[in-house]
């Protein structure tokens, strides 16, 4: 059973921008706390007394979150610098030079698992593999189950022969894989992948599939809103703030201690009103919604099945559908996160340059971190505001607008202060 674990949080999350223009995506938030703090406090609970995390890229972010829950739950953590990430292969070979040997389990900063699940995970022998079913496989590495056992991992198939999909965590022998990851050569992509190592132990000795019943890649934005909806289903329902005798809570609501619901409000759960939140006066909040500490959704707000971070502001007249809005943002007077398009098609979104299809009839925008929206701006479906971006009054956002950028009828121009690392974010715009 391995009482230590290696955490890989060194990766930009680039299938998440422009979230992760300013937030690492171990970071993102749910109903409780973030990614990491779950996944670390989860394994602190189930036994593991010691775990390195592999960090670059926002590693004072990653840093500060990980002391915070060490202090919390007496789990020994420490950091290792991963250096220009060169994919996961790398990462844990940085993070298991750091532990003496025995069994460790290694697992990504950007998946979720149940409690349940974290648990089997930090009890399990050497050699286990989690193991999640899907519906399509072929966007996972598909692993090759023969007699109960992993003898091979298929990466995104044409043709996969079963949905049975690598979930991202694995209990190994630290001395054993350290072996296999130092003969890593570059995948096509260019990257070391964890996954060849994987499959070259999975050859010679078979990994043990352990069947985890909760599981999340939070690759994208989409996929983190799926997420935050599953778990504000099992939020109990709660008043600690301040809810004004006009306002109207209709289901699974958690208000929590600090937040004012103000009169003429509207929220049909579920939905999580963070610390410090300010709902309406007449606003309307659609769950499933999360409104994180120190936001603002102001008079007349429609806010339907959306993440609001902290301290951004829509203070009023504005919708609010299916999207993300990224910490301290301000969206202007009657802005519009569309969330349908005309010909009822399917919404694409710009990922690593490309146009990539969400699955998804309903899916609004994302809005960067301290970005902020002119009055009368309209996003819409699928598109996104890079953080410190600004727009110009009566915009429409039919493509993605880079970080740091001023967008106006007139062009693209740079804004003044830019607190995000332009060298990362190189990235081509496409209709």
């Amino acid at each position: 059973m391995p009482r230590q674990a290696v955490i890989l949080a060194a990766g930009y999350g680039r299938g998440l921008e422009p979230i992760t223009h300013t937030r690492h995506k171990a970071l993102l938030p749910i109903p409780g706390g973030t990614l990491l703090s779950h996944t670390l406090s989860g394994l602190a609970r189930a036994g593991v007394k010691r775990a390195v995390i592999v960090v670059h890229y926002l590693a004072d972010q990653v840093i500060r979150e990980a002391e915070r829950v060490a202090a919390e739950t007496g789990v020994d953590v420490e950091f290792a610098e991963q250096g220009e990430p060169k994919g996961t292969g790398h990462a844990a070979l940085k993070g298991l030079e750091r532990l003496r040997g025995g069994e460790a389990l290694i697992i990504n900063g950007d998946t979720y698992f149940s409690p349940e699940d974290l648990a089997k995970l930090a009890t399990s022998g050497p050699w286990t593999v989690a193991a999640y079913e899907v519906d399509d496989p072929r966007r996972f590495g598909v692993l090759l189950v023969k007699g109960g056992v992993v003898r091979g991992v298929i990466e995104k198939p044409d043709e996969p022969s079963s949905k049975l999909v690598n979930a991202g965590a694995y209990v190994v022998r630290v001395d054993e894989f350290i072996k296999e990851l130092e003969r890593l050569q570059p995948s096509p992509r260019g990257e070391y992948e964890i996954t060849d190592a994987v499959a070259a132990i999975a050859e010679k000795e078979g990994f043990t599939p352990l069947m985890v019943s909760e599981w999340s890649d939070v690759g994208r934005p989409w996929t983190y809103l799926d997420l935050v909806k599953r778990l504000l289903a099992g939020v109990a329902p709660a008043i600690k703030g301040e809810v004004s005798p006009n306002a109207e809570l209709r289901d699974h609501v958690y208000v929590a201690e600090g937040a004012v619901v103000r009169h003429g409000t509207v929220i049909q759960g579920p939905a999580f009103i963070g610390p410090g939140a300010d709902i309406g006066p007449n606003a309307f909040v659609r769950g499933p919604a999360m409104v994180l500490n120190g936001a603002r959704v102001g008079f007349s707000v429609e806010l339907k099945a959306s993440v609001v971070m902290e301290s951004a502001h829509a203070a009023h007249l504005s919708y609010i559908g299916d999207s993300v809005v990224c910490e301290s943002a301000n969206l202007g007077a009657a802005t519009v996160l569309a969330n349908l398009r005309f010909d009822d098609g399917e919404v694409t979104y710009l990922v690593k340059g490309r146009l990539e299809g969400t699955g998804r009839r309903k899916f609004g925008a994302v809005i960067g971190g301290h970005a902020k929206t002119g009055v009368n701006t309209s996003v819409l479906p699928g598109r996104w505001v890079g953080a410190y971006s600004w727009t110009h009054p009566g915009y429409v956002v039919n493509t993605p607008i880079p970080p740091c950028t001023y967008a106006s009828p007139e062009g693209l121009r740079a804004v003044p202060d830019c607190g995000v690392d332009l060298s990362v974010w190189r990235w081509q715009r496409q209709s």
